[in-house]
């Protein structure tokens, strides 16, 4: 897994105050743009778009919003280009971070983020060699608690693409080789059970504990990261 509690960050981005929720909506925006761009402009054929909507949605994004985004990735709307940027760097208590930014302002990110890094006592550098990509499905508890969970649904898992099942507080974290995640997905969609997210993720090979006073340092350093607008997301191999 990445190694910090993605649920948390789950969490947070649902429960948007107003004076965050511009900032959401452009991530937001941003990542349907990406997706429409890659493989174009409908969900029905492309995975990542539809993913990416239906985060959209539950963060409550308006429609006009979705559609205006969705074009911009297509080319129908003009604007300035949106481009992916990977940040890679050593952050508090000598952890280790992979952040992805979604910007229109390449120099932006990169300023925001090398202070980010150096204002916790870090700085960027090359850290990926501990990091793979995986497929990442997050099933909340209670979603959970709706199918009987049997040893005949853990082994269709497995045959429908899951390579391990973490079971957590929260609930499940499933994943599965990057090409096997839409599959993984459409079993669940197919049980009519919702995920919490389902996308690729940078998993920590080799992971770090943390005393208290560290994670306190490296939870404030992801709420910076969380803070900025730039940054799409973020993994590391600390253990929270």
């Amino acid at each position: 897994m990445s190694g910090h509690s993605k649920w948390a960050t789950t969490k947070r981005a649902k429960a948007i105050t107003d004076s965050k929720r511009a900032a959401i909506f452009t991530k937001l925006a941003n990542a349907i743009t990406i997706a429409a761009r890659e493989k174009g402009g409908d969900p029905a054929t492309n995975f990542s778009l539809r993913i990416a909507i239906e985060k959209a949605k539950e963060a409550n994004m308006p429609k006009d919003n979705i559609e205006r985004a969705t074009k911009r990735g297509t080319g129908e709307l003009g604007g300035n280009a949106i481009e992916e940027l990977i940040y890679e760097g050593i952050g508090p208590a000598k952890t280790q971070f992979v952040v992805k930014c979604l910007t229109d302002n390449r120099n932006r990110s990169a300023s925001t983020i090398r202070h980010a890094f150096s204002e916790y006592g870090g700085s960027l550098g090359s850290v990926s060699w501990n990091f793979e990509q995986k497929g990442v499905i997050r099933i909340l508890k209670n979603e959970l608690e709706k199918t009987p969970l049997s040893e005949e649904f853990e082994l269709e898992l497995i045959d429908n693409g899951a390579q391990d099942i973490e079971r957590e507080e929260e609930g499940w974290t499933i994943y599965t080789k990057l090409e096997d995640l839409q599959k993984t997905k459409q079993l669940l969609d197919s049980k009519n059970m919702s995920v919490e997210s389902a996308k690729i993720e940078h998993v920590a090979k080799e992971k770090q504990a943390l005393t208290d006073e560290e994670k306190e340092k490296v939870e404030k350093f992801i709420e910076e990261l969380d803070d900025n607008e730039d940054v799409n997301d973020y993994y590391t191999n600390a253990i929270i």
